[in-house]
């Protein structure tokens, strides 16, 4: 565990010394920037919803895309780390615990078929998929939850994060037709 750890930590520190500049350049525009970087950090919105506010309603360059999108990768080794702080503090908080417990049984649920038929690639295509609860978090605990190897499942959960990235920002430009229903 603790070589994992330490290998997430190297890796976080090195993304975040490649994205610097760009992060630096980010912090020069206004601070709805920085209230889109903390809408990514919300779980079950992350860059799903943080994508199409920066680009319609900010009117942020695409840049601000890759940013996003690496800040929703690091996401993802923090959840390995910190999720059974989480269940620990949980424990002993009545209304965490009952939504914890609601929360890890409906995402057992909606994963199982998947995860059952296309191990890694299914946790992919889980993450890829560009709806609400779907995302960095939902991948890192679902791999929790089926014991999944933590390197392999960050690679999955990292290209999953990538496409989704990709649907989303093609799909608010209007490359690709979004069909609501």
């Amino acid at each position: 565990m603790k070589k994992i750890i330490y290998g997430f930590s190297i890796f976080a520190f090195s993304l975040l010394m490649l994205i610097e500049p760009v992060i630096a350049a980010s912090l020069q525009f206004d601070r709805n920037f920085i209230y889109a970087l903390l809408i990514t950090l919300v779980p079950g919105v992350e860059l799903r919803g943080s994508i199409p506010l920066v680009l319609l309603a900010y009117k942020q360059g695409l840049w601000s895309v890759v940013v996003i999108t690496l800040l929703n990768i690091i996401i993802t080794p923090l959840v390995f780390i910190f999720w059974y702080l989480f269940l620990k503090i949980a424990e002993h908080v009545s209304f965490l615990k009952r939504f914890t417990n609601f929360y890890l049984k409906n995402l057992q649920k909606r994963s199982q078929k998947t995860i059952d038929k296309f191990g890694f690639l299914g946790l992919l295509i889980f993450v890829a998929i560009p709806l609400p609860g779907t995302g960095a978090y939902s991948g890192a605990l679902i791999a929790e939850i089926f014991g999944m190897n933590k390197m392999k499942a960050f690679i999955s959960i990292t290209i999953g994060i990538i496409i989704a990235s990709l649907i989303v920002t093609l799909a608010i430009l209007g490359i690709i037709p979004l069909k609501i229903i």
